[in-house]
């Protein structure tokens, strides 16, 4: 049984695109979303094994839902009005890009190519080839005002957890996500962002200097002039990784 989120700020859109879906016996809709945060929060909640994605929509679009999504990351097929997108649709591994009015034909030849991939060794395998390989700039969806800003890695500075929510912290901004930072951190690729004590985690090209301090304690000068503190049972973590920079 193939998993599937519908995800299109337009109900219509959603509604044709389960009228397509009927006829196959082996799809089940997993749940609906109607902009790009509410499907982050459904992918990480319902695990579906495909994403029918709209990419224009409010807050953020679905090529920002792509590239925030931690691996092993569900099926992408890309269902647009526009064609201009697909280059970029391709770079963080969409499966099919399908423009709109989707038809039937058109849809069955994608599910084909999803049922072909995840009858595969899907998945570790997969994965392993995906993370051995070049992959696209991750993103990061956050809440900055009334608004949701997409941050790219590299312009990230840390990860703090300040009276129990998580902020993302870039370019002197701060941001917050719906996220715990122990989630995260399990989500993050350790070898660009390093858990330096309990309430951040810094990302690794920000880090300028290390001042070590009396009692095996440390900080961390970032490249943007703030400090952070490390704490002992991180500290030679710190250096091993900062030491394997070459």
């Amino acid at each position: 049984m193939i998993r599937v989120l519908l995800v299109d700020d337009e109900q219509p859109a959603r509604d044709h695109l389960k009228e397509l879906l009927a006829p196959h016996p082996d799809v089940e809709i997993a749940g609906e979303a109607e902009d790009g945060e509410q499907a982050i929060e459904l992918i990480a909640a319902l695990k579906p094994d495909l994403v029918l994605l709209d990419i224009q929509m409010p807050g953020c679009s679905g090529l920002d839902v792509a590239a925030s999504l931690p691996l092993p990351a569900p099926k992408i097929v890309f269902c647009t009005a526009f064609d201009e997108y697909a280059v970029e649709a391709f770079e963080v591994y969409a499966v099919d890009y399908l423009l709109k009015p989707v038809n039937r034909v058109r849809l069955a030849k994608a599910l084909d190519r999803v049922r072909q991939s995840v009858v595969s060794v899907r998945d570790e395998a997969v994965e392993r080839l995906i993370r051995a390989g070049p992959r696209p700039q991750p993103r990061f969806l956050a809440k900055y005002g009334g608004r949701y800003r997409v941050t790219a890695e590299e312009e990230i500075d840390y990860f703090s957890i300040e009276e129990g929510l998580t902020a993302l912290h870039s370019r002197g901004q701060r941001c917050w996500m719906d996220i715990t930072l122990a989630e995260l951190e399990r989500r993050l690729d350790a070898a660009v962002f390093i858990r330096i004590s309990r309430e951040h985690i810094a990302r690794v090209a920000a880090i300028a200097e290390v001042l070590p301090l009396v009692g095996g304690y440390a900080e961390v000068v970032l490249k943007n002039g703030e400090h952070l503190p490390v704490t002992r049972r991180r500290f030679k973590s710190l250096l091993d990784v900062l030491g394997a920079i070459r």
